[in-house]
This record gives C-alpha cells, structure tokens and sequence, in this order.
C-alpha cells in the first residue's frame, strides 16, 4: 500500500521513477496511474544485481522524481552493502531525488546483518525506508508496516493515507506489537527460510539448475530452462514457467525483464521438517523425470 500512496503523493504528469526490473510493480503501475512515466533499470548477475546509476542519460534524470530500490531485493535475493546506499544518497542529493527503499525483507538478511538505507549518512535527508510485518514477521496479508525517514516526505505520505484509508483492524495491530515485542520470532522464521533454501538450491542443482543460497529474502532467483531433453524449447521464462505449472503442477514466477529467470519461493506449507523434505523429493523426481536443458 506504501508504494502506493508515495506516487500519489510525488508523482506529476509527465515525472519519472526511476525503478529496478525485475521487481514488485506496485510503485510503476501507480506512477502511471498519474500521468508518471517509469524508467527501467535493469538488474543483472555481473553487477550483483544493483542498478548502474550512471547509464541513467541526464534527459532521464532531468525528469526525474523518485528512485524506488527493493533490499534485500525481490526477486533476485540480492542484499545491498553499504558502500551502495552511500552511492545512492550522493545520487540523490546531486539530481534532487526522493529515494523510496522498499525493506520489506530486511529482517531476511542471509550474508550479512541486515542493513538500513536510513543508516548511511544524508539518507534522512533524502528519501524514506519502507517497513513490513508480511515477510519477517509471517504476517503476510495482514497488510502492516511503517514508512520511516525524511519528516516532510512521511508527513505527505501521511497526508495521503489519512484520505484514502483508515487504520487496520485493532486485533491486528495488537498482534503486530505483540510480534515486535518478541525478538524470537524473526529469528526462527529467519531460521526457517534459510534452511529451506539451502534444501532448495542443492535439489535444484541436482536437477542442473544453476543457482545459489541468494543473499536475502525467501525467494530463488534462477536462469530458466531453454527446453527439455528430447522435449519442447521454452522460448522465454514465461513458456517455461507455464509447462512446470500446466505439466508439472511446480510453481514458479517468470521474469524476462533482464534475461530468462525463473523465481522459486519457500513460502510453501510444510508442517515440519520431514515435511519439507518430501515437498523437495518430489520436486527432484519430477523436475529429473522432465530433464531440463540449460
């Protein structure tokens, strides 16, 4: 819902957002509902899955308004050091951009502690951090989160959300302070996840995927197929993705913004241990069965 609202707050006819493919659209799909335009960037493995800001041509940047970035980063799993977020505040300060850093996956930090945009110097200055209880927090749906950083770009967030919603439902945010007074939680859902990628990724590669424990967040960000062993080619990720789902009932998210990828997630239920170790199992049968040419 936040990156919603911030569009509504910030972006005029003919702005620009400046915004990472692949990723969640919200934030693109609002910009154009008030007359934004959104400029791609696109994430790619050899630069470790951050933007290169200086491809952006000073047209686009003359336009620009805001600069939405997602790190721990979905899909790609990638995390952002701190070195980045300082690149990304003294490119803000010197094209006079509202940076917009989507964190709802901040407490699934895998190769190093999690990190806040926020705590890079000059970063209250110009932009906010976005918060969530779906991802760390399992509370996914419950739609509860904060929006935190620069006090006149959070004062017109607000603005906003006070006229087009109204607070969540008391039990709800009674749960939400409960969870945040508990600092176990987090832990074993970060536990919980990192276990199962580390499952996830030695099946895949057993099946030939090329793919690694990613950096953060609870979803695997892999190359696609091109087709199957004496079978059907997969033209892109979105052919690949359907045959796994119509054919094979895996579920996958495909992504060819930036290349063919497809992206598995760890969300799924599984009452123990032993559970989640059969869902692998049959995943391997399945996917060996088909086998998958890369």
């Amino acid at each position: 819902t936040a990156l919603s609202i911030l569009q509504a707050a910030f972006i005029n006819p003919g702005d620009i957002t400046l915004m990472t493919v692949p990723g969640y659209p919200v934030a693109g799909t609002h910009t154009g509902y008030y007359g934004g335009i959104v400029h791609k960037l696109p994430l790619l493995a050899e630069n470790n899955f951050l933007p290169d800001l200086t491809s952006i041509s000073a047209d686009i940047l003359a336009k620009a308004k805001l600069l939405v970035l997602c790190y721990p980063n979905s899909p790609t799993g990638a995390t952002a050091p701190h070195e980045f977020y300082e690149q990304v505040v003294r490119f803000a300060q010197e094209h006079g951009l509202i940076v917009v850093q989507d964190a709802a996956h901040a407490l699934l930090s895998f190769d190093r502690e999690p990190n806040s945009f926020l705590s890079v110097p000059g970063a209250k200055d110009v932009g906010v951090e976005v918060h969530s209880m779906s991802k760390g927090f399992d509370m996914i749906g419950w739609r509860m989160g904060w929006v935190c950083g620069h006090e006149r770009l959070v004062s017109a967030f607000a603005d906003v959300k006070d006229n087009c919603d109204s607070g969540q439902f008391i039990a709800i945010q009674k749960a939400a302070a409960a969870a945040l007074d508990d600092e176990s939680i987090p832990r074993r859902i970060h536990a919980k996840y990192n276990r199962r990628l580390e499952k996830l990724v030695a099946m895949l590669q057993r099946c030939g995927f090329r793919c690694e424990v990613p950096g953060g967040t609870y979803f695997l960000y892999t190359p696609a197929p091109s087709g199957l062993e004496g079978g059907p080619s997969f033209a892109d990720a979105e052919a690949a993705s359907q045959y796994l789902i119509t054919e094979q009932s895996i579920c996958t998210v495909p992504w060819d913004d930036a290349g063919a990828f497809l992206r598995f997630s760890v969300t799924y239920e599984a009452a123990d241990e032993a559970a989640e170790d059969l869902l692998m199992a049959e995943t391997e049968a399945r996917l060996k069965n088909i086998k998958p040419i890369f």
